[in-house]
């Protein structure tokens, strides 16, 4: 194997390469600036990686090939489309009856998907696929809030440190992002190392769309304060 540090394919791999990872960054800022678990690095390493294994698959067996070897570059593109799948799978997380990191997955996927795209010199279809991801998690989000659907409502057992300031704080953060929220029931306990804690049960809605149930479950399991959060069963739908 004869080692070339500068082919005549450079600049081209240069470019891609430098493409895949703005275009990349582009998705990974927007789940940072959302707070989301996969943010603008890992996006990035994604789709440095996905352009890479392109690019190899494209340029790096080029010595090798005759009229007795024949190579597939598609084969790489499969194996890419499986291997990305663990990574998402990752960011997945599973409470009860509700889900979360659906979205983060998916950017993780469209990533490699651009990243692919980038490595195979195909840079318009990469940028054009960033543009309508933006589209779809921002523009059509919001009609899709604005939706006149049937009133929804999702129901939550919160268990929060007591004395913090913990209720009003999820309260607000609720009615900012367009829920209302009510407390049906409210208890005191005292754990046994002392530390008093309160048992709620809360129930979130919308006027014009059903809850997101991504969105509540980050809201309530981040929040600092909040020692667990269980989906419950919403007895009104």
């Amino acid at each position: 194997m004869n080692i070339t540090f500068w082919p005549e394919s450079a600049p081209t791999e240069a470019v891609l390469l430098l493409c895949a990872f703005v275009l990349s960054a582009v998705i990974g800022v927007e789940r940072e600036i959302r707070h989301k678990s996969a943010g603008a690095r890992t996006h990035i390493l994604v789709g440095l990686g996905s352009a890479l294994f392109t690019l190899v698959s494209a340029y790096g067996f080029a010595e090798v090939l005759g009229s007795d070897v024949m190579l597939d570059p598609s084969r790489i593109a499969a194996q890419i489309v499986t291997g990305i799948g663990f990574l998402g799978a990752g960011v997945i997380f599973v409470r009860r009856n509700s889900v979360a990191g659906l979205t983060t997955a998916a950017s993780i996927w469209v990533t490699a998907a651009v990243g692919m795209a980038c490595g195979a010199g195909m840079p318009f279809a990469a940028v054009l696929t960033v543009l309508l991801y933006l589209s779809a998690v921002t523009v059509v989000n919001l009609i899709v809030r604005h939706l006149p659907t049937v009133r929804g409502s999702a129901v939550y057992a919160v268990r929060y440190e007591d004395g913090r300031g913990v209720l009003r704080d999820l309260l607000q953060r609720a009615s900012e992002l367009g829920y209302q929220a009510s407390l049906s029931r409210a208890r005191r306990r005292t754990e046994r190392d002392g530390t008093g804690v309160v048992e709620t049960t809360l129930r979130f809605s919308r006027r014009q769309s059903a809850p997101v149930q991504e969105e509540l479950m980050q809201l309530l399991t981040e929040h600092d304060g909040v020692v667990h959060v269980q989906a419950l069963q919403d007895d009104h739908d």
